[in-house]
């Protein structure tokens, strides 16, 4: 019976993890206390693994994706420390980590606080951003190292609460390095990414993860300065028609004016009378400011008279706009210069011939 005991204890085991969850990171393989990795046992390493042979708190052999018959020429490390003989189904006492690679989709970012920037339209303001970025374990040695340390587990989760301050700094700094005006951010947002990607390397690395995309999704301003964005695209959009502009915020005025009616006594039903007959006489001043802006520049324009019509007709006019009467030419003594009215022969100047 002992025996028996004996050799079920030391049957050879197939070693592997079938990860069925979204968010584990690193997962222990336990052993029952009969069990024991032999060596010659076989060790299954799914893709977007690796598995890892830690004893006493010392990382041995790493093995990528694949399958493998324990054995002294593949766990050098192990042998060596344990010295394990070439031959035979010696225990291996060492615990087996399984370390996922693949990437942690959908991890959102965004600004806890607003960024200080340097704008060359609007001086300094303060933006605010945010997205989704993808990670994963690159150097599964120095993360075990750096960061795992000796839990039977480790999550997506516990690894976000790291890696997102990260996120954050590298997008800071591509954003005040770019020195990229607020008008032209939202241009810019594929670039801002690649060079978040580029400058995140260095401190990824020494965690052991990679940062392999983020998406920026918006990045706003504040309301203010969203409402001074909105009044100069209104400015552009009327150009130099000053008059317009000011009954549109004359209207505007009234609009605002009529929300506060100020109806809970005489006292603020005066003030709220009074403030209501002032904005109108603005909007009635730009109105007439508005009308009498093409009066003044028709008046400007010399005029001529119909010789039939009598009605005014801008001078140049080949016909009467009224009722297309031909207008006179002019004509110029070629003697004196005088002008000649009528259809004189001689110049009732100089009485040359015409």
């Amino acid at each position: 019976m002992g025996l028996f005991k004996g050799f079920k204890r030391q049957m050879l085991k197939v070693i592997q993890w079938q990860d069925n969850s979204n968010n584990t990171m690193v997962h222990k393989y336990i052993l029952s206390d009969r069990d024991e990795i032999m060596n010659s046992s076989t060790l299954v390493v799914n893709p977007a693994q690796v598995a890892v042979f830690v004893h006493k708190g010392q990382i041995c052999d790493i093995f990528a994706p694949g399958t493998y018959k324990l054995a002294t020429e593949n766990i050098p490390i192990l042998t060596k420390i344990l010295s394990l003989p070439t031959l035979g189904d010696s225990p291996i006492k060492a615990d087996v980590y399984f370390v996922s690679t693949k990437q942690m989709t959908a991890q959102k970012w965004g600004t806890t606080n607003p960024i200080m920037l340097r704008d060359a339209d609007f001086g300094n303001v303060r933006i605010r951003a945010f997205g989704v970025f993808s990670f994963r374990v690159k150097n599964a040695k120095v993360f075990m190292e750096q960061v795992f340390g000796t839990k039977n587990s480790f999550t997506t989760e516990e690894a976000y609460q790291q890696v997102k301050p990260m996120v954050m700094q590298c997008f800071a700094d591509a954003v005040a390095e770019s020195k990229i005006s607020a008008l032209d951010l939202a241009a810019s947002y594929r670039e801002f990414s690649d060079t978040i990607i580029k400058t995140s390397v260095k401190d990824f690395e020494q965690f052991g993860y990679e940062l392999c995309s983020i998406t920026i999704e918006n990045i706003s301003l504040p309301e203010e300065v969203e409402k001074a964005l909105d009044e100069r695209t209104k400015l552009g959009i009327l150009g130099d028609k000053m008059g317009t502009y000011t009954q549109l915020k004359a209207a505007n005025a009234i609009e605002e004016a009529a929300k506060n009616p100020n109806g809970n006594n005489f006292a603020g039903m005066g003030v709220g009378l009074g403030a209501g007959l002032g904005v109108g006489q603005v909007f009635s001043d730009a109105l007439k400011n508005a009308k009498d802006e093409p009066k003044k520049a028709s008046a400007g324009a010399s005029t001529t008279v119909c010789p039939k019509c009598n009605a005014n007709v801008p001078s140049g006019s080949k016909f009467c706009p009224e009722c297309g009467e031909k207008m006179p030419t002019k004509k110029f003594c070629p003697e004196c210069g005088a002008k000649i009215e009528g259809t004189g022969k001689f110049c009732p100047e100089c009485g040359a011939k015409l």
